[in-house]
């Protein structure tokens, strides 16, 4: 697979205007849509802890820039068309319970919020942002390889002031970046050479899964 399209380029000023989200006075905050795959009402924890969240329109003020403020927040654009977002979408929900709560997926159906979609100037789906502090600070679109996956969150978490503990294996290392940077035979080798010795390592089979 290939590496994720970083756009953060797109966060330039004006490029990203989410002032029209921004009311002087915060709303009530609606029910969330249940179009989609499931996901926990606002506040309601899905697995460890962790809350996955439908998000609407009316209810992104205040479950993801308000949000973001205490929490980092990781914004999937998606929708049921779309095939690769199935790929995506489950492999984000499961990091997401992983995190025991030191981040929020929100999930954004873009046939529902048009939008927010168009805000974002989302042009392909699946799209991720995270947003940090309640603005916008990175963002990559397509499917894209889990240990990729695992070091763009651990980036967005740090980014949001997080602490993440970093690997303790350097041959893990070794063999992400060379995921990373496509080198594919040499990822699998060296994911493969990691089960030899520790066949439980279960960091090491998800990569290898990945190649």
């Amino acid at each position: 697979m290939s590496d994720p399209r970083i756009t953060s380029s797109i966060f330039t000023r004006g490029a990203v205007d989410l002032s029209a989200l921004r009311p002087a006075a915060p709303s009530p905050t609606p029910a969330p849509a249940q179009s989609g795959p499931p996901a926990a009402a606002p506040g309601n924890p899905v697995g460890g802890g962790v809350t996955v969240i439908d998000v609407t329109e009316a209810t992104f003020q205040s479950e993801v820039l308000e949000r973001s403020l205490t929490t980092p927040v990781v914004v999937d654009f998606w929708a049921e068309w779309c095939e690769p977002c199935k790929q995506l979408s489950p492999v984000l929900e499961r990091l997401a319970a992983e995190g025991g709560g030191a981040w929020v997926l929100a999930k954004v159906d873009v046939d529902a919020n048009p939008r927010l979609a168009q805000m974002f100037r989302v042009q392909g789906i699946p799209m991720v942002y995270a947003v940090v502090g309640g603005q916008p600070v990175d963002a990559f679109s397509g499917v894209v390889p889990e240990a990729q996956l695992r070091q763009w969150i651990g980036a967005v978490l740090k980014a949001g002031g997080v602490a993440v503990a970093e690997p303790e294996d350097p041959r893990l290392d070794e063999a992400d970046d060379a995921l990373m940077t496509g080198d594919l035979d040499a990822a699998e080798q060296a994911y493969r050479k990691i089960l030899a010795e520790t066949p439980a390592d279960a960091a090491a089979a998800a990569g290898l899964a990945q190649v």
